[in-house]
């Protein structure tokens, strides 16, 4: 194995640094800035490779009977190796205009559905709530954490969407009796690329 040395570029070449038996391998000094170039590997898995997050605290109201995108619950995310995890962490309040008539959370991939139960008859979301009397004074929560393995490369949009009975109405960041007997809330979506 040659060893390299370059006086003039303060360079040294090899292809191991083995450190010697009994001792541990230190490079640089306290209050040095050690840089690495290029891919490297063997530091095990579990990483925080980026993490994005946005917050929403207006409010946000659709009667639509088939889902709609919650406006500014949605993120992009690229991420860096194909073995990469996203870890989604939600937190949002949702509440209906009226009693007895279901409201549905549903959280995509692009247009794939993740975080979801697989209930053959039933509605394909991760939360929902059917209110009743008292609907109108709670916010029922609509909270999602989620280890999403998209095994890509790509560009990818995470978002939230909800959806309301015929008739109805589903509300996002309020309880139906807003400033009366309920609440304001607000909602945040987190994205943490996790690498293997």
């Amino acid at each position: 194995m040659a060893v390299d040395i370059d006086g003039v570029n303060s360079t040294i070449s090899t292809d191991k640094l083995i450190p010697q038996s009994g001792t541990a391998l230190q490079i640089g000094e306290s209050g040095d800035t050690v840089t690495l170039v290029g891919t490297a590997s063997g530091f095990g898995g579990g990483k925080v490779l980026q993490c994005l997050t946005v917050q929403k605290t207006n409010e946000f109201t659709t009667s639509s009977a088939t889902y709609v995108d919650v406006t500014d619950v949605t993120l992009d995310i690229t991420p860096s190796a194909t073995t990469s995890k996203i870890l989604v962490i939600l937190n949002s309040k949702i509440s209906g205009s009226a009693s007895g008539y279901p409201i549905y959370a549903q959280f995509l991939r692009d247009s794939t559905v993740i975080g979801s139960g697989t209930g053959s008859a039933n509605e394909d979301c991760f939360a929902s709530s059917q209110p009743w009397t008292d609907h109108s004074r709670y916010g029922f929560p609509a909270d999602l954490n989620w280890l999403d393995s998209p095994s890509s490369t790509s560009a990818l949009t995470y978002k939230m969407q909800v959806r309301a009975h015929t008739s109805a109405a589903v509300y996002v960041n309020r309880s139906t009796a807003v400033h009366t007997y309920g609440g304001d809330y607000a909602t945040s979506l987190t994205l943490v690329e996790i690498g293997a």
